[in-house]
């Protein structure tokens, strides 16, 4: 045991052979209990504990009658010949109601050199904790390991609700987060900053048009995780975004608006039903790939504390572990019991919370084995794809790691979508006019099928996105050409240095006019060769209204205005946001962009300014593109002509020669002052030369027929 944990003089414990206290003889009792399920459930008289632990020799539950009280009322330890069950130490407490705190106190050898780490004297949260008690202030000398788990009620009204059950090809996606979305005093949010706060958003988002909301991580996660301090104050960083969890059934207890113990979870379940009941899907962000416990010299929340060994990758040296996540440990995510509490965990905010879909942050991990190495077949992997109950959840994840793995277009299975870091960089990089790129955006605009077609996979397995919460806002993609990062404590080395942005003549922020219309421009480009493309659209929640984090394109311990969303953001750039209504709707009304296979050979047609065959690969960056309205069976069309797309990224204008067609008419032309930068259907005007079409620089055009 570690010289530094010494015992803080808790209440003695009491066997369960033993009777309680007499003065809590009539109130609390308990028996030997069921070893499954495991973790908290409700029973008749109170409620069953089953907590897995495969190396510890004495486990003790503490009950504290009131989840903000300092000791506990009542401990007891587990006999291990009367409460375990192989590795499983299990208890029912008779007594004991909804609302209060529970936690564990578990034994075991203290070998770092052999991966123990057991510390008697710590309190431990459940793993399959469905609620804990709120952090303390990130300034407090507490530590957060104080935390408790809390019994809470399941039981909720959903007002018979439904998933939207949203096709894949039909999806259009936003990602955001719960705070920043509604915490700025802008947002006029009745509950700010709070999953009751998204509610009040929901007229915005069906205003836009989008079907999906992903909301970054909502399960519990430790504030204090950043070790940097601003450079101007001096305070100490927080962790914003949440990617460093603790407790991974249990909803944030920052993000609920009512303070008392619990109250996360019926307002998550809030969120979700209304979100709902306006047709909106809602897709977490989850981090099965490490935890905040970090490195040998991280905090103590629980897994650490349960059973080292098996819960993480330990290095030849175990004292050590393996940190292909960066962030200090790698969850053992093909060990079976990890394996189990992984499905456990997805089947439950599945079911009880009714989420459609997730996102799997470094999700390479899940396919590393026990050893680290990736697995051709890895069992997490096809567990969660072909589990029953998670059948008809969306399946979306991050096909690479920090430890070097990159399975883009190669991830496990064809009921993975992936995260298309191909398509954010070949648009970045053809707008910003780097030559040679007219390919990429080819491969691009046709989902992608380079990558993906080769394993049988389709268009809508990739997630398309030209920006996302880690990296640079697309207004800063169009104003800075370098990371600025100050503010991180880090010295500017942490993030992305390749972020393929410019800045058009002036780092940042810029009152002259025409800088600021190439901007915009160019931030309508990239938005709409999104939505043109096969694929599933993912808007990052802001760029839709030029939100900006000021350069810094790792924001993640920015709990601040460079983080949360400005809303007078959206009064200012109303221009913009009647464009991105325009584009979503012009993709809907158009399935023959967002069909669910990949374009033939009959259905495209590719050209240069001149009509003849593209220059694929010189310095070329001009593209046009005629796509037949042949549609896959079944797939009826609204409208019936076909689309002429064309594309100048160059610095000149480009005048395009426009194939054989009846009727061309003009819907889109991000050169055009609003509102002729894209038309309302019906509302589409012929070009003043039916034979060809004149392109301003740095600017994309679409034309219909028929």
């Amino acid at each position: 045991m570690p010289a530094a944990a010494q015992p803080h003089g808790p209440p003695s414990s009491t066997r369960l052979s033993d009777r309680c206290q007499p003065s809590l003889r009539a109130e609390v009792g308990a028996r030997p209990g069921r070893p499954l399920p495991l973790g908290v459930h409700e029973c008749p008289d109170g409620f069953n504990f089953a907590l897995f632990s495969r190396h510890a020799e004495r486990v003790e539950l503490l009950i504290f009658a009131d989840a903000a009280q300092a000791e506990p009322s009542w401990i007891f330890e587990l006999d291990p010949v009367r409460h375990r069950t192989g590795d499983v130490w299990h208890v029912a407490v008779a007594g004991i109601g909804r609302g209060q705190a529970y936690a564990y106190r578990v034994s075991g050898p203290w070998l770092p050199q052999e991966g123990h780490r057991f510390d008697g004297t710590a309190l431990l949260l459940d793993p399959y904790a469905l609620a804990v008690t709120a952090a303390p202030d990130p300034e407090a000398v507490k530590p957060p390991a104080g935390r408790r788990s809390l019994l809470i009620d399941r039981r909720f009204d959903w007002e018979e609700t439904s998933r939207p059950r949203t096709p894949w090809s039909e999806t259009v996606i936003y990602e955001t987060h719960v705070r920043g979305l509604t915490i700025h005093p802008s947002a006029d949010c009745r509950h700010p900053g709070s999953f009751l706060g998204v509610i009040d958003k929901i007229p915005y988002f069906c205003a836009l048009g989008i079907t999906a909301v992903e909301l970054m991580p909502v399960q519990e996660f430790n504030k204090r995780s950043p070790p940097s301090r601003d450079p101007v104050s001096g305070r100490a960083l927080r962790n914003y975004w949440g990617y460093d969890p603790i407790s991974l059934f249990a909803p944030a207890s920052a993000y609920a608006a009512d303070t008392a113990p619990g109250s996360q979870v019926d307002e998550f379940k809030t969120m979700v039903r209304a979100l709902h009941r306006a047709g909106l899907e809602v897709i977490l962000d989850v981090v099965f790939n490490h935890t905040a416990e970090g490195n040998q010299n991280g905090p103590l929340f629980n897994f650490r504390g349960l059973d080292n060994v098996i819960y993480y990758m330990l290095e030849d040296d175990k004292r050590f572990y393996k940190n292909f996540s960066g962030c200090g440990n790698t969850v053992n995510c093909n060990h079976p019991i990890v394996r189990d509490y992984i499905i456990d965990c997805l089947r439950y905010w599945a079911t009880d919370m009714q989420i459609d879909g997730f996102r799997f942050d470094l999700a390479a991990i899940l396919g590393r084995d026990e050893e680290g190495r990736l697995a051709a077949n890895a069992p997490l992997l096809e567990r969660i794809a072909e589990d029953p109950i998670l059948r008809d959840v969306k399946l979306i994840a991050e096909a690479w790691d920090a430890g070097g793995a990159y399975q883009l277009g190669h991830f496990s299975g064809r009921r993975w979508a992936e995260w298309n870091g191909r398509f954010r960089d070949d648009v970045r990089r053809f707008w910003r006019g780097d030559p040679g790129m007219t390919g990429a955006l080819a491969w691009r605009l046709c989902g992608s099928a380079d990558l993906y077609q080769h394993d049988g996979k389709e268009p809508i397995n990739s997630i398309n996105f030209v920006t996302c919460h880690d990296g640079f806002t697309l207004n800063d993609v169009v104003s800075y050409e370098r990371k600025h990062n100050e503010a991180n404590g880090e010295g500017n080395r942490d993030g992305a240095d390749a972020n393929f942005s410019a800045n058009y003549g002036v780092e940042g922020a810029s009152a002259d006019a025409a800088v600021d219309r190439i901007r915009l421009r160019q931030i309508k480009n990239m938005l709409a060769t999104l939505l043109l493309a096969r694929g599933v659209p993912m808007l990052l929640g802001g760029d839709e209204f030029r939100r900006t984090q000021l350069g810094n394109n790792n924001a993640y311990c920015q709990d601040n205005e460079v983080s949360w969303y400005d809303w007078r953001l959206a009064d200012r750039n109303a221009e913009l946001m009647r464009f991105v209504r325009g584009l979503i709707a012009f993709r809907r009304r158009n399935p023959v962009l967002r069909a669910d296979a990949f374009y033939t050979a009959e259905d495209l047609e590719w050209f240069g300014p001149a009509g003849r065959a593209p220059d694929w690969n010189g310095p070329t960056r001009a593209l046009g593109c005629l796509i037949r309205p042949r549609l896959p069976a079944g797939m009826a069309a609204i409208q019936n002509g076909a689309l002429c797309l064309l594309f100048n990224a160059d610095e000149q204008a480009a005048e395009f020669r426009l194939p054989a067609a009846s009727g061309w008419r003009v819907a889109i032309d991000t050169g055009k002052a609003p509102p002729a930068d894209i038309v309302a259907a019906g509302e589409e005007r012929q070009p003043r030369d039916p034979g060809s079409y004149r392109l301003l620089p740095r600017s994309l055009a679409v034309l219909s027929a028929g």
